[in-house]
């Protein structure tokens, strides 16, 4: 597999997974809490990256660059990923009251509180209303980009036998 071609597979993945998202969304009517949200981020910026490591197809220390993104988006996607299961594994008397939504929110306050305020948690981020194999989708998100995140590393950072042409 060459790395322009395991780049593209990786965007591929980060294209199913946010199908996904928004077939739950729109087909299976399940509103997206904030912590989610924040997660499709993170997955839309792996695939960005992914698609732009697949366009540019780097060598030397470019293709660390896009490796090093590809763990970083990864890592921050994962950290969401298990601030929602945290806050999803609280007792009910315990997790804080829904709050205002995303948007009223980003209308209101500056980028630093709403992600402060988002990352505490609240009540919409405690529900779980899917769940497949046991796993509430949080779960399946950060096995997801862990996997995605150690392709990344490997696709970008392993060495390539050079192609013979004739």
């Amino acid at each position: 597999m060459t790395r322009r071609n395991g780049n593209l597979l990786g965007l591929a993945a980060c294209v199913g997974l946010l199908g996904f998202a928004y077939y739950a969304q729109f087909v299976l009517h399940l509103e997206p809490c904030p912590l989610c949200i924040f997660q499709r981020v993170g997955v839309f910026a792996m695939g960005l990256v992914f698609l732009i490591a697949a366009a540019h197809d780097p060598v030397g220390g470019l293709k660390r660059a896009y490796a090093a993104l590809l763990a970083l988006s990864a890592l921050a996607t994962a950290g969401v990923a298990v601030r929602q299961l945290y806050i999803q594994s609280l007792p009910e008397g315990s997790v804080p009251a829904c709050g205002a939504s995303l948007d009223f929110m980003l209308k209101v306050f500056s980028l630093s509180e709403v992600l402060v305020k988002v990352l505490t948690g609240s009540g919409e981020c405690a529900k779980v209303t899917w769940r497949f194999l046991g796993l509430a989708m949080p779960g399946w998100v950060l096995i997801a980009v862990l996997v995605l995140g150690a392709f990344g590393l490997w696709v970008n950072l392993r060495r390539q036998a050079p192609v013979l042409r004739f």
